[in-house]
This record gives C-alpha cells, structure tokens and sequence, in this order.
C-alpha cells in the first residue's frame, strides 16, 4: 500500500479489511514502512503487516469514535519495521493472526529472518515471517466509563411518558 496515504490516515479511526476474521476498527496510531499500529478498543494494540491489508476505510462523513481514553503516559512498541516489532515482543505473551484457523498464542521466544518461534504449552511452533498477517500483545486500554452507561439498566423499566 501506498505509505504517503497511510500517513494520512494517522490517528483517525479507520477500518482494515472490509470482513472477515482479520478485519478491525481502530484508531491508527502509526504508520511504518512495513506495517501499522491500530489501536482497537476490545484487544489493545494490534501491529498489522501492510503487505497482507487488503483495503483500510475511513468514514469521512460519519467519523466513529474510538470508546477507549488513553492516557497520556500511554507508550507501546515502535520500531523502523515489522521484523523490529517481533524482535522487541521477545518473552511477551503474543497472539498471532487474530482470527481465522491460523490464530496463534504464546510466548514469543525467537525472531530470526525467515520465521519466529512460539512456545505454547508443550509445543514449539516455528511461523515463516511472511505468513504473520498481524500480531498483538497484552496491552489493553480501558473504555471510557460513562454516566448515562450506569444509568441505562435502571431506567429501562421506566416508560418515557412517567418523566
């Protein structure tokens, strides 16, 4: 993909994929040379190869909003390129390729130039570097806690005539 229109969309909300199990929504933190760092309100930070996105979408009319706050201490990993990412997720609980059969959870052991290595309970999974579509890590940000949120189960029983 064309990296000057990926910058474009940092730190807007935008779409990867239009479905499928890959596919989120997220606030675009980063955009590198060869990846990108999405920010999803239900699974934290999602690091994304550029080479395996098919589309990205932004709703220029009706803009979503991220129900995440984040703080302004807030940090994560950065590096010149994936195989950088992986390199610094060494001994972190990961989860490669979210969705789909191919999902995979441990800890990340190995990063050579051909393929990682995972350790999930007794087994060690060895990925080709190509074939990682996305990766996270245990970041998570909080939502946003609203007033109207903590209302709502207790006034659903009321009508809106009795007001």
């Amino acid at each position: 993909m064309n990296t000057e229109m990926i910058h474009s969309l940092v730190d807007r909300v935008i779409k990867v994929d239009r479905g499928g199990p890959e596919s989120r929504v997220g606030k675009l933190l980063a955009a590198e040379e060869d990846y990108i760092t999405l920010l999803n309100a239900e699974e934290g930070i999602i690091y994304y190869n550029t080479q395996h996105i098919k589309s990205l979408t932004y709703n220029a009319k009706d803009q979503v909003q991220l129900d995440v706050e984040i703080p302004e201490d807030f940090t994560y990993i950065q590096a010149k390129d994936f195989k950088g990412v992986l390199g610094k997720l060494t001994l972190r609980w990961v989860k490669i390729n979210r969705g789909g059969p191919e999902t995979l959870e441990g800890i990340m052991d190995i990063v050579t130039d051909d393929f990682v290595t995972i350790v999930a309970n007794e087994e060690i999974i060895r990925v080709s570097l190509f074939h990682i579509r996305n990766i996270s890590y245990g970041v998570k940000i909080e939502k946003v806690k609203t007033d109207e949120g903590s209302n709502q189960g207790k006034n659903n029983n009321k009508s809106k005539d009795s007001k």
